[in-house]
């Protein structure tokens, strides 16, 4: 039977340096760059969508989509360091390559 579930993602990221304002990225450019990514998943069957429609939909393997789709995303010498991926204030999945 189809069940839904409300994930709450964190992203890690890191630099060697910090920009102009002192930030290694501003948290309103993450979240835009976030919701590029996820936004397409969400009220949807994942299921129906690539690369899920092909994949499991574990809480893992949405990590690890994130942390690839993220990391081609991000400002020069930024880098994704830590993918979370809580389906339930108890159950994390963590994608830290």
């Amino acid at each position: 039977n189809l069940h839904g579930h409300n994930y709450r993602v964190r992203v890690h990221v890191s630099s060697a340096t910090l920009d102009e304002l002192g930030m290694v990225i501003d948290f309103a450019d993450l979240k835009r760059i976030v919701d590029e990514v996820l936004g397409p998943f969400d009220h949807r069957v994942i299921n129906d969508l690539p690369p899920f429609d092909r994949r499991n939909t574990t809480a893992e393997l949405l990590a690890e989509f994130a942390w690839e789709e993220l990391s081609k995303r991000l400002p020069a010498g930024r880098s994704v360091r830590r993918v979370e991926v809580w389906e339930t204030e108890t159950s994390c999945a963590i994608y830290e390559p």
